[in-house]
């Protein structure tokens, strides 16, 4: 499987291309980088199993968050706006912001 993006080719092998269920994120971050574990856990467990861990450059973490930015306005744009019940808590009652951590 291949995609175009400005002129990159972009290969995939087809384990990645299954790609990982995550309804859990963890950021952590140091001065040299951030850290991105994703996470999937079950309604009412007290624990997580990890699926992927992405390391990246703070500039790379700020691109991520640029192009995420833009990704959510065209999916509200196209489907409507994403609802949160309460954006600082997630399923599992873990607070999305946790700081600085260390890396």
């Amino acid at each position: 499987m291949e995609q175009k993006n400005k002129g990159l080719q972009l290969n995939i092998a087809p384990d990645v291309a299954q790609g990982k269920y995550a309804n859990l994120a963890v950021i952590g971050h140091s001065h040299s980088e951030f850290i991105l574990d994703f996470a999937s856990t079950m309604p009412g467990q007290n624990n997580a199993q990890i699926v992927s861990r992405i390391i990246l450059a703070p500039e790379h973490a700020k691109r991520v968050l640029i192009a995420l930015q833009d990704n959510l306005r065209k999916y509200e744009d196209n489907f409507g706006t994403i609802n949160l019940p309460n954006p600082l808590v997630g399923p599992t009652n873990i607070p999305m912001s946790f700081g600085q951590g260390e890396a």
